[in-house]
This record gives C-alpha cells, sequence and structure tokens, in this order.
C-alpha cells in the first residue's frame, strides 16, 4: 500500500550508490537499469493504490500485489546496505598505505562479492518481471467500467456517508448529548454578541471529537434561529465543487424564507457568476448565519467569500475543522477560534451509560462498574469513540465478556465492522489526506508504549536516522521535520502533552483510539511489530521492532533472529533487572536504529560493534559506563545520545564517525544544586575534525581541545565544561565563528574559576539559549547584542554589583535562572522583562527582599525561590500577576513560611517548604509539600 514514495527512495539510492562505483561492479550494470525501469512503472500503480486508500476499497489481488512489491523492494534495500558494508570497507583499504599481497589476498573476495551481487540482482529482477506477469495475467484495473456492483456502491456510500453523518446531527435530542454546555454558552455568545461586522468562528479538534455534534445543536437553538434572518447548513469535506456548494446553500435559504426562488430560475443551468450574485442579493440586506461543517482548506474561504458579503448587520459564519491552520486563518475579517477539548472523564462515563444501558435508564451496574471506567479510559473522552464502544457493550452483560472485550479491544476495533467501521473511518480520513511521508512519520509514533509522552527532539532525530526527511536545498534536515510534526499536530493526529515556555511543543500523545489503528496498519505492511519480549517474533519481514519488556521477559526476544529489522526500540515498562539487556537479539548486522532509552543496561553487547549500518543510537538513562574502543566502525553513526549516563570518557575512535550530526553525552551527580551537579566525559581533542557535527554538549574541555574548537564552526549548540580563566582568547575566537550556534553552555573547572569572555565582541546572531556556570566579575558587556535570547542561565557567579539593567531589555527572555548569582540583600526587577515566564532563584543566602515594580514581568507564570535562607518577603501584589500558576519556595526564613501560612489559614509549624499552583488560572488550590526536619 504506503510504498510509492520509498520505491522512489530505494531506486534513487539503488542508482546513486551502484552506478557511483560502476568500476567495481562492471557485471551489474544492466540489472540495476532493469529494476529501476520495473521499480518505476510499479511505482505508478502503488501511488494510485496509497492515493484512493480509505476512499475506494482495495481488493485482495491488490493487496497481495502490493505485499509481493513490497517484499521484493525490501530485499533490493537489503542489497544496497549489503553493497555499502563491503563498499565501505574497500573504501578504508584503498585509504590505507597497505602492501601489493595484502590487496592480492582481498581481491579474489572482492570478485566473489561482485559476483554474488550480480546474481542476487539478477534473481531480484527475474521476479520483479514475474511480478508483473502475474499482474497482467489477472489485471487489476481501477477504472469505473471494472469495478463490480457492489464496490460503486460501497464507493458510492463511502463518499456520501461523512455528510449524512454531519447532518443528522442536526436531529439529535438534547437529552443524548453530554458535556456540551459550558462550549455551547460560548458559542452561543460570539453569535449573539452585538459585534455588527461579519465574524467568523471556528471550531476546531480532531475528528470524532463532536464538533458537528456541538455545531449543530447550538444551530438548531430557538435563539439562534430568532436572531438571524436566514440560517443555511452545508458540509463541504476534502472534495468539493464551489458551485454545487453554492446552489446547496440558496436551496437552504429559498427552503426557509418567507419569499420562494422563482420558478423560472433552474439552479442547474445557473452560471457561477450568476450563483455568486444570487447569494449576495439575497445575503446582503440581512443577517444571516452560515455553518460550514468539515473544512479541509484555506482555500474553501478564497472559494465562498466572494458570495457572503461583508454586511454590517451582525452575520457570522461558523465552521468546523479538524486543521488547526484553517481556524487560525486570517479571514480578513472578525474571528474567534474554539479548540474543542476531550470529554472530562465524569461525562465520558455518562455517555457511555447512556449508550451501553438504554434500556436500563443509563444506570450501569455495580459489578460493572470496574470493567466500565477501564473501557472508557481507553477512548481518553473521544465522543465518537464512547459512543461506539458504548453500542458494542450494549449487547453484553456478563463481567467476563466486558473483560473479554477489554483485553481484545485492539481486535475488536480492527475486525467488529458494526459498531467501529464509522469510527475507524472518521478518525483515519485525517491520516489518508496525508503524504506518503507524513503517513510514515505518522505510524512511526505507534513504536511507542501506550500512553507513552514522546519527546519533540527525540522523534524528529529518529525521523531522520530513518530516512523519512526529504532533503531540500539550503534548509537543515531538522526545520522540515519541524514542519512534519506542525503538520501532524494540526491535523489532530498527535496530541500535544507538554510546551516549553516559548510555546513549542515539547511532548506528544497518541490518541489510544487512534494509536490502535496505527498498529494495526502497521503490522499488515510490516512496518512496525510490537512484542513483550516473552515470546518469539517470527522473521516475516518486519523493519521495525518495539519490545515492551519486563524483568526476565527478554530471554525469548535475545533468541529470536530477525534479519530484515532495520530499527529495535526496548522500553523497561517495569523494573527490569540489569542482567536483561547485555546481549541484543542476533541477525541485526543491518540495524539502522537502537534506541535502549532507560534501559537498566551496563555494559554494551559486543555485537554492536558490527552494526555498520547503524544511524542512531540512544543509551540515554542508561548505567553505561564506558563505550567500546572499538566505536569507529559505526562509520555511518549520526546520533550518539549518551545523556543522564556514567560515561566520562571517549575512546579515540570516536573520531573516524565522520558522519556523525548529534554528540549528546553528560551525567548528573546527586546533588542537582552543587556545583559539580553535572559532568561531561572527556573528548579526544581531535574530535574537533568531525565536520558534520551539529550538537556537542556537554564535554570536557582538557587539553589542547579549546585551541581546537575554532575549526568547529558548522555547530548549533555547544556545552563544554572544565573551562579555565586562560582559554579566554581561544574559545572566544572560536564561538565568534560559530555563526549558526543557537545553544551555548559554559561551566568553569571550579566554582573559584571566573567565566572569562569579554574577548567576543558580540554574540552569535541566532544564540537563544546561553548559560554560564562560575565566577564573573561582571556581566560580559555582548549581553546586549542578544536580541533573540529566550533563555538565560547564570549559576555560580557570585556578582556583588547590580547585573539586572544589563539583562532586562533582552526582547525575547523568557526564562531565567539564577543560581548561587548574587551576593546583594536586594533584587530589584524595576523595568523590563516583558516576555519573561519563568524565574528561578536560588542560593542566595544574604538575599532578603525582591521587588518587582508594576508592569515588570506582565506574563510570569513561574515563580521558584530555594535555598535563599534570609527571604522574609515575596514581591508585593504577587498574587495578582494574572498569569502566575506556580510559586515553589523551598528553604527560605521561616519567617515567610509563616507568613504564607496565615495568610492561607494554614497551622502547620513543621512545613520547610510550600508550593502554590493556581488551576487554570482561575481558583487558586494551595499544595503544601512537607519537608520536616
Amino acid at each position: 500500500m504506503e510504498l510509492s514514495s520509498s520505491l522512489d527512495l530505494l531506486t534513487g539510492k539503488l542508482v546513486s550508490v551502484l552506478e557511483k562505483e560502476a568500476s567495481l561492479l562492471t557485471e551489474v550494470g544492466a540489472e540495476i537499469d532493469e529494476i529501476k525501469l520495473e521499480l518505476k512503472a510499479i511505482t505508478a500503480f502503488l501511488e494510485d493504490v496509497d492515493t484512493s486508500l480509505g476512499v475506494v476499497p482495495i481488493s485482495e489481488t491488490d493487496k497481495q500485489w502490493v505485499a509481493s512489491v513490497r517484499d521484493i523492494t525490501y530485499e533490493v534495500e537489503d542489497v544496497v546496505d549489503e553493497f555499502m558494508f563491503h563498499f565501505n570497507k574497500q573504501q578504508q583499504w584503498r585509504g590505507k598505505p597497505t602492501k601489493f599481497f595484502l590487496k592480492l589476498i582481498h581481491f579474489p573476495k572482492t570478485l566473489l562479492f561482485r559476483h554474488q551481487i550480480a546474481v542476487q540482482l539478477q534473481d531480484i529482477n527475474k521476479r520483479i518481471k514475474s511480478i508483473a506477469e502475474r499482474n497482467q495475467r489477472y489485471p487489476i484495473s481501477r477504472s469505473e467500467s471494472r469495478k463490480s456492483d457492489k464496490q460503486i456502491r460501497r464507493e458510492y456510500h463511502r463518499n456520501n456517508w461523512v455528510k449524512n453523518l454531519s447532518e443528522s446531527t442536526l436531529f439529535f435530542k438534547d437529552v443524548d448529548l453530554v458535556g456540551i454546555d459550558k462550549a455551547q454558552n460560548e458559542l452561543l455568545g460570539w453569535l449573539l454578541d452585538e459585534e455588527l461586522q461579519r465574524t467568523v468562528i471556528s471550531v476546531v479538534g480532531m475528528g470524532g471529537l463532536g464538533k458537528t455534534t456541538l455545531v449543530a445543536n447550538t444551530f438548531n437553538k430557538q435563539v439562534v434561529k430568532q436572531h438571524f434572518d436566514c440560517c443555511a447548513w452545508i458540509t463541504v469535506s476534502q472534495q468539493y465543487i464551489v458551485t454545487e456548494l453554492f446552489k446547496c446553500i440558496i436551496k437552504e435559504l429559498y427552503g426557509k424564507a418567507k419569499e420562494k426562488m422563482d420558478p423560472v430560475i433552474n439552479l442547474d443551468s445557473m452560471s457561477y457568476r450568476d450563483l455568486v450574485e444570487a447569494l449576495v442579493n439575497f445575503l446582503q440586506p440581512r443577517r444571516y448565519l452560515i455553518v460550514v461543517d468539515d473544512v479541509w482548506s484555506t482555500n474553501l474561504w478564497q472559494d465562498i467569500s466572494i458570495a457572503l458579503p461583508a454586511n454590517m448587520n451582525g452575520s457570522r459564519i461558523l465552521l468546523t475543522t479538524r486543521k488547526d491552520d484553517v481556524a487560525s486563518f486570517e479571514f480578513g475579517v472578525v474571528k474567534h477560534i474554539f479548540p474543542l477539548k476531550h470529554l472530562p472523564f465524569e461525562e465520558s462515563m455518562t455517555l457511555f451509560f447512556k449508550k451501553s444501558f438504554v434500556g436500563k435508564g443509563g444506570q450501569c451496574p455495580p459489578y460493572l462498574e470496574p470493567s466500565a471506567r477501564k473501557l472508557v479510559a481507553k477512548c481518553q473522552g473521544l465522543p465518537l469513540a464512547i459512543v461506539a464502544l458504548g453500542g458494542l457493550m450494549a449487547s453484553k452483560s456478563s463481567i467476563a465478556e466486558w473483560n473479554g472485550v477489554y483485553d481484545n479491544l485492539n481486535q475488536e476495533l480492527s475486525e467488529n465492522d458494526t459498531y467501529f467501521e464509522r469510527l475507524k473511518y472518521i478518525s483515519l480520513l485525517s491520516y489518508h489526506d496525508l503524504s506518503y511521508t507524513l503517513k510514515q512519520c505518522f505510524l512511526y509514533c505507534c513504536i511507542f508504549p501506550e500512553g507513552y509522552k514522546i519527546r519533540r527532539k527525540r522523534l524528529i532525530r529518529l525521523w531522520m536516522a530513518e530516512g523519512f526527511v526529504e532533503p531540500l536545498k539550503e534548509t537543515l534536515p531538522e526545520v522540515v521535520a519541524e514542519r512534519y510534526l506542525s503538520e501532524l499536530i494540526c491535523r489532530g493526529l498527535l496530541q500535544v502533552e507538554k510546551r516549553n515556555k516559548s510555546g513549542r511543543p515539547r511532548a506528544f500523545k497518541m490518541h489510544d483510539i487512534l494509536r490502535e489503528f496505527a498498529v494495526s496498519i502497521s503490522k499488515s505492511i510490516k512496518f512496525v511489530a510490537k512484542s513483550d519480549g516473552k515470546e518469539e517474533v517470527e522473521d516475516d519481514g518486519i523493519r521495525r521492532w518495539s519490545i515492551e519488556a519486563k524483568e526476565n521477559e527478554m530471554k525469548a526476544a535475545r533468541k529470536t533472529a530477525l534479519s530484515r529489522v532495520r530499527s529495535l526500540f526496548v522500553f523497561a515498562v517495569e523494573e527490569t533487572s540489569k542482567s536483561s539487556f547485555n546481549r541484543l537479539p542476533s541477525g541485526f548486522k543491518l540495524m539502522r536504529v537502537l534506541d535502549l532509552e532507560d534501559i537498566p543496561i551496563e555494559e554494551l553487547p559486543d555485537e554492536l560493534m558490527n552494526l555498520f549500518n547503524l544511524r542512531y543510537l540512544n543509551l540515554k538513562g542508561t548505567q553505561a559506563k564506558k563505550l567500546p574502543k572499538s566505536i569507529g566502525k559505526l562509520y555511518n553513526l549520526q546520533f550518539l545520545l549518551m545523556k543522564r549516563t556514567q560515561i566520562k570518557e571517549l575512546p579515540a575512535g570516536i573520531v573516524k564517525l565522520k558522519n556523525l550530526r548529534f554528540l549528546i553525552a553528560f551525567g548528573f551527580n546527586v546533588n542537582r544544586m552543587a556545583f559539580d551537579c553535572k559532568f561531561g566525559p572527556v573528548v579526544p581533542s581531535n574530535i574537533c575534525l568531525l565536520s558534520n557535527l551539529h550538537v556537542l554538549s556537554f564535554v570536557d574541555a582538557r587539553g589542547d581541545f579549546i585551541k581546537q574548537l575554532s575549526k568547529m564552526v558548522q555547530l548549533r549548540r555547544l556545552g563544554v565544561t572544565n573551562v579555565k580563566e586562560a582559554d579566554e582568547k581561544y574559545l572566544c575566537s572560536a564561538i565568534a565563528k560559530m555563526t549558526h550556534l543557537q545553544s551555548l553552555k559554559v561551566k568553569s573547572c571550579n566554582e573559584d574559576e571566573q567565566v572569562k569572555m569579554d574577548a567576543l565582541e558580540s554574540a552569535p546572531p541566532d544564540l537563544r539559549k546561553l548559560a554560564l556556570v562560575g565566577k564573573l566579575e561582571k556581566v560580559p558587556h555582548w549581553f546586549n547584542s542578544l536580541d533573540n535570547l529566550t533563555s538565560l542561565v547564570l549559576n555560580w557567579s557570585r556578582l556583588r554589583d547590580d547585573f539586572l539593567p544589563h539583562i532586562q531589555a533582552l526582547p525575547n527572555l523568557v526564562q531565567l535562572k539564577l543560581l548561587n548569582l548574587y551576593e546583594g540583600e536586594r533584587l530589584d526587577f524595576l523595568e523590563g522583562f516583558q516576555k519573561l515566564k519563568v524565574l528561578k532563584i536560588g542560593r542566595c543566602p544574604r538575599l532578603k527582599e525582591i521587588l518587582i515594580n508594576r508592569g515588570v514581568m506582565p506574563g510570569l507564570q513561574e515563580l521558584f525561590i530555594a535555598a535563599c535562607q534570609e527571604l522574609t518577603t515575596l514581591p508585593d501584589d504577587w498574587e495578582s500577576l494574572p498569569d502566575l500558576n506556580e510559586v515553589y519556595l523551598s528553604e527560605v526564613s521561616p519567617e515567610l513560611i509563616q507568613k504564607i501560612c496565615r495568610s492561607k489559614g494554614m497551622n502547620q509549624q513543621t512545613i520547610r517548604s510550600i508550593q502554590l499552583s493556581r488551576e487554570e488560572g482561575i481558583e487558586a488550590i494551595f499544595k503544601i509539600t512537607r519537608w520536616f526536619e
């Protein structure tokens, strides 16, 4: 199914790699051309399949044919990767001053390998032709004339089903609806307010959230009908013809108006111009409401707005969409956006009971309630899923039946047409509308366990390592991947779980229902296989393997030999023994991705160094203490991630990793507020030879590393520790050359050593994050050039003079962290800090008072103060800051704690720290964290 673009990638890879060394493989040139032509011909068919998937049913013959092509494609990839291995080995020999007899020894091996490649390609070529011939013997035609009556009826049904479902919501009774009152009141406020300008109101949310149901119920309210002179409802969907939309609007308007359409007028014969003129003439003098349901593109507004006059009568256009870019489009008029949220759990239960126990008045028997709660939790507040699941459970009455559905929910979702066909169809409309590349990116997310929070950076790096990110000239792949991610969020296929303080998405989740569908699709096309590590997985050509392992359940997985697997993920879902992961499963020499994050592994298995094809190695959070000396064998490695490990030195072979783009390696000591809380590994000084490295953080600057740093002008992110005062000249010279640098962290060799950086004339223009850890005599003069800085960390600076005037004017500063920064008794935030959202102050033992003038940091959201034992008061009016939703105080004066406790009616003598949080920015709920002496 989803292979057309992958064939393009593979044929391109085959040609560019194999033809590049034509002299090495003189026997296979003709085979290359043949495979290229055959695969290109097949691609045309697969593009048609991929485009129509989800709209036109695909036959079993189609499926078998596509599966055959997919398997052949994977074999081509295997041959190419094998060739790359031998090709690189030969390149290494060429680069060495080897003796003549050594060349003679290896020459026969080269000839043998050349012959083997030729034989493999010839065999693949024959099989591709046989597939094509079989297709001709049993032709597959997607033309309308070859379709069966059953297919035609089904296509017609699918093409009209969404429209019918949309309009059926106009007849839902209020008693059948749950949890819409608050949302409806907000919509009514915008519809009925006194704004005279034409206004666009967008209701946005993922498929199945109940957007259409909410809008339909609001549309039918008598108060709405009375407020507007005329109303019309049209359903757009992904495919529409604008003239047909205009005809629908005209029919609705005249059908409900007192005046009737001229019987002489024939809508079918009216031109585009006639339709626009008729609509404008009818709507111009009236206050109208037009509902446009299921909008997929901003082009729609450009198509229909000409026929919806911008009169000053208080007219409204109310639209529903699952795409954020549509909702936030600049319509050129007054607009409101209402993001529809998932139902709260208790309201989800109420809706579920209404559908499950229709004959019992929505009352759940007590013995079924625990099972009901588990089932409803799986729906995660998605009304369409709750309704579908409720309909299924209405026919089941025993605990065993209910538990059986829960245990086999994935199977129920994929097989129970009666209750889940519509759910699946609506949920995956956004998926089928994606490009091939974005489909891969979406399916990839189901690799992670249910409910897993997927970090943005991790996901983007994985997509890059997998080769999903299409190359664009003069655009970094990270930027392209960010666009992919934004598109998936925009379509509601990924839910943002956490944002950083700049508003940028930081972590995501897949809705459980969407994830189940993604798992089902991935399994059917051998994209991902999932297991718990207990049972062996059949080697049927799967490309990615995700293991959710528990203690002592990796034994079977280690015995499994999966020769075609390119990516392996291991997730420790429970506490796992250290011995469980000392060996990898066998047969993985062509692996591209190995992700062992947070797995309690101490020693890396020897097999790891044989993974010549490896692009991505994630050891984050493991207990690894060292890398093998032979790490240089992984010469295709692009991402090496070792955050939160105990690795304190990198082997010399690291400099052989010429393709390395990301090197992140540091660990933490126990006390996070100590000067030496964070340490980086010692690296070879000639690591600067890695010219493709974009991220190097956090490394120990020993030897002449700093002197060599000026060679790494390509860095985007640099973190370096153990810096000495004498390094100032070389460090500043190097930083000045890093014109693309976005993040810089510099830490001195000890807390008494100065971080001297005055030799730097101005900061890199794109610098967004800066951390200086160590003693400062004064704030560097170039701070006034940090126009793009969003995060500033100044730790252990121990400044005596007021430093705030030097940073208060930074226009984009969002986060400010100050640890052991100031030795004065008072901090005066007198002006500026207009975008600051997070302020953290710690280890200022003499600090007694913090003053924040009115109008300073108006958007502050979080205030953290720790280990400031002399602090006796918080800034005046801190409670009146509108966005402040979290205050955390720890190790401040008892006087301050008691003062806050008294003001809140608390009588706790032993409280050492207090946390105050405001939920939803409205109602203050105070939570106490008790640290008893």
